[in-house]
């Protein structure tokens, strides 16, 4: 009996100290794009790194494939996609391309398991794009991944496939972007392209649609949706274009809408800990003093030098329409029908560069009775707001950081940063700092106060898209060669 007892104490004692020596202690996940809540806080309230850079306050640095997706950490595990190989032909084609998930030990970043997307066809991307655009999204079950031109796919964290749901290439030359989330059960997917768009909601046990609800009307758009408590009732939120729209989580019905934003959006929303929602978009031409204006169809009409009834892109001049030829032309069969062109002409004429609050309670129209303010000035193309402690903060591309007091929208700070490239990457935020990065690699760490002042610069002097992640101390930064872990020691 005093052996077991004393072999007991000794397996105990041991595991505690396995426990005290290892290099992370788990407390938190960041589940999905912009973190579990998407709202690009820290999930966890840990002190983080100021000076952080590519040697300095480094835990680990693994190389991956390239890829725009941003990471996902739950458990011991961080999930990401990527892409190897690829030739591109003279018509532009790509041959000899993989796409790829991959899963990380957390507190080494070897990578420990890889699994391949297979597809029929590779969709049309942007010159800068990606083929893993968008980020996956994992719970303590499963991680799913999606691949614009493949589809969902849902694995354990062993890497076991567990089920697919194919769909794509979409009617799309920019590419599939939007990111999906887990809410309980299940996976949240919203595809805006320029036919069939749609929202939906899958089993993610079996792969089985729930509920899809048709977005036909919204053209291409990258905001991800966020989940929103309107006054006790569980919603989807997401923005595009013209319009915010709310959604019931439940049957997937739309639920409220809020009017008046610019013809395409990019950034996703986020939610303060005041319940509000902050939405920001911008496209070309939505600035009050950089307006674009479109000449009616009946105006252009005589450069149908076939009368066929229809534009080719050959007969249209230099212009807003020439230079979108592909997105004007919706449904891609080579023409632009006075429909097409007409649509496309109102989006100019109507869209709206904002940055807005909406309050809780929004039913059906709640453009006149939920919006608390609106902001038209700086408004960030693909990054996305964040709220820090009662302040909103956003970066426009060129490196224009501005702060605004949440409450009233109004400006408090406005900053030129080093960093001046586009910015892809979303803030995020984390034992009062604000870390962004700009496409160029180029690292700003801000104090999250009205004052914003810049506490550290540093250059990875590589290519940045994704988002970082910020969890259990550590800061993780994907760039277009690797994925680094930072912390303080």
């Amino acid at each position: 009996m005093l052996r077991w007892i004393t072999s007991r104490w000794i397996a105990l004692m041991v595991a505690v100290a396995v426990v005290q020596a290892s290099p992370l202690a788990i407390a938190g996940d960041w589940s999905r794009f912009r973190g579990s809540q998407g709202n690009s806080l820290a999930a966890t309230d840990e002190k983080l790194p100021t000076e952080i850079g590519p040697e300095k306050h480094l835990i680990w640095r693994s190389e991956l494939p390239p890829g725009h997706s941003s990471p996902a950490i739950v458990g011991n595990r961080i999930f990401v996609t990527g892409v190897r190989g690829g030739e591109k032909g003279e018509d532009g084609s790509v041959t000899n391309r993989e796409l790829f998930t991959f899963a990380l030990d957390r507190a080494t970043g070897k990578i420990q398991w890889e699994a391949k997307a297979p597809f029929e066809k590779l969709e049309s991307i942007h010159k800068i794009g990606s083929h893993a655009q968008s980020s996956p999204c994992a719970d303590a079950d499963v991680v799913i991944s999606f691949f614009g031109s493949s589809g969902l796919y849902c694995y354990d964290h062993s890497g076991k496939q567990l089920w697919t749901l194919p769909m794509g290439p979409f009617n799309n030359d920019f590419g599939a972007g939007s990111s999906p989330m887990i809410v309980g059960d299940r996976v949240i997917l919203c595809q805006d392209h320029d036919l069939d768009s749609f929202l939906m909601a899958i089993d993610k046990k079996t792969g089985q649609t729930i509920w899809k609800t048709d977005r036909s009307e919204f053209p291409r758009n990258y905001c991800s949706p966020i989940l929103w408590d309107n006054a006790g009732q569980q919603q989807i939120v997401i923005a595009a274009t013209l319009r915010v729209v709310g959604y019931d989580l439940e049957t997937g019905k739309e639920a409220w809408t809020v009017r008046g934003i610019s013809r395409m959006v990019s950034c996703s929303p986020t939610v303060g800990d005041d319940g509000n929602l902050y939405v920001a978009g911008w496209a070309a031409g939505g600035d009050d003093n950089e307006r674009i204006g479109v000449d009616p169809y009946e105006s252009v009409a005589y450069r149908d030098r076939d009368k066929s009834g229809t534009l080719e892109e050959s007969e249209l001049q230099e212009g807003p329409i020439h230079q979108r030829f592909s997105q004007v032309d919706r449904n891609k069969d080579g023409k632009i029908t006075p429909a097409e062109y007409e649509y496309f002409r109102g989006l100019f004429s109507v869209g709206k560069n904002l940055v807005l609050s909406i309050k809780p309670g929004a039913k059906g129209d709640a453009t006149e009775t939920n919006v608390v303010w609106r902001h038209a000035k700086l408004v960030p193309f693909c990054a996305s707001p964040i709220y820090v402690n009662g302040l909103l903060y956003t970066v426009k591309d060129g490196g224009i950081l501005q702060c605004l007091d949440a409450k009233t929208g109004k400006s408090l700070k406005q900053l030129r940063l080093e960093a001046s490239d586009s910015y892809y990457a979303s803030p995020v935020s984390g034992d009062g700092k604000i870390y962004l990065l700009d496409e160029a690699g180029r690292l700003t760490v801000l104090a999250a106060t009205d004052t914003a002042d810049v506490l550290h610069t540093a250059d990875f002097k590589e290519d940045v898209y994704a988002t970082p992640a910020i969890v259990d101390g550590r800061v993780y930064i994907r760039t277009a060669k690797a994925l680094y872990c930072f912390g303080l020691k």
